[in-house]
């Protein structure tokens, strides 16, 4: 696969209706692309249009733009220790669960969230239910979605800082929903796993390997990082400008281990054109 076959997009927004974000991917050069499909901050979220949900699926259809992506509400926090905020959790999950369906999403990335207060067993546990219940009765696999619970910085009492703790999750999972790992380079370097090095990167490609398995990952968040590997601080950069650095990305973009999967980068829009800049710094290192 060549770097224009390869699926390189980027997080976009989606002013003016989700649709819109086909039009804003193709004029950043990308061929995928992330979305959120209701404010990331809200709990309530207004159904899908039909209009709008055809007029998605036309658009990707003529440009080719393929797979959308939508990443899930940072308020959903499957494992908290108290009550209602699970419910309310479970409720904005399935919410994402139906509008990803509707707007014909390929992947639905989730952050399980935090099991402050409780044992990390009984995190793992809770979000599998959470999870569990939210598609009670949605049909995943007709509508071709698959969840894709992603690894996080590390930060005390968030589930899936590990690559081991996303396996567990995935494996709990596996029974009830069509389930697949997506995997942020931030995340994974501020965490301390090195993938700037090459035996770094050797190592940590055989525990990928050895816990969720390569085809797993569907899709990568392409992110530099501002801070140092092992600081667990989650802040993005541009490609090629953070402490990952060019040549990691080079690494991973050109591994047959995953040409199967998505590259979409979410980092910062701090001038016009940062989208498309980040998706051509991520072809030309696919290409060489």
């Amino acid at each position: 696969m060549d770097a224009t076959e390869k699926r390189i997009g980027v997080h976009l927004g989606t002013a003016g209706g989700c649709w819109t974000a086909v039009e804003r991917a193709v004029e950043a050069g990308a061929n995928t692309f992330q979305i959120f499909s209701s404010s990331p901050r809200t709990w309530r979220a207004a159904p899908v249009k039909p209009e709008d949900a055809a007029t998605m699926r036309s658009l990707r259809a003529e440009h080719g733009v393929s797979p959308l992506v939508i990443h899930a509400s940072y308020l959903i926090n499957l494992c908290s220790q108290t009550e209602s905020v699970r419910a309310n959790a479970t409720t904005a999950f399935r919410g994402e669960v139906e509008r990803a369906l509707a707007w014909g999403a390929e992947f639905l990335v989730l952050h399980p969230g935090s099991w402050k207060g409780l044992t990390r067993d009984e995190g793992l546990l809770l979000a599998a239910r959470g999870i569990e219940r939210a598609v009670d009765g949605l049909d995943l696999t007709a509508g071709g979605l698959r969840v894709l619970v992603e690894n996080t910085a590390g930060a005390e009492f968030s589930l899936g800082g590990s690559l081991e703790q996303v396996a567990e999750l995935v494996e709990r999972l596996q029974a009830c929903v069509p389930v697949g790992v997506c995997l942020d380079t931030c995340h994974l370097h501020v965490k301390g796993y090195d993938i700037v090095s090459d035996d770094g990167w050797m190592a940590t490609a055989k525990l990928i390997e050895e816990t969720v398995g390569f085809d797993a990952v569907k899709v990568w968040h392409c992110n530099d990082a501002k801070a140092a590997m092992g600081s667990k601080l989650d802040r993005h950069e541009h490609i090629g400008e953070g402490t990952v650095g060019a040549a990691a990305f080079r690494r991973l973009l050109r591994d047959a281990r995953f040409a199967h999967a998505a590259f979409v980068a979410e980092t910062p829009v701090d001038t016009p054109g940062d989208e498309a800049r980040n998706v051509s710094a991520l072809r030309a290192l696919a290409a060489g």
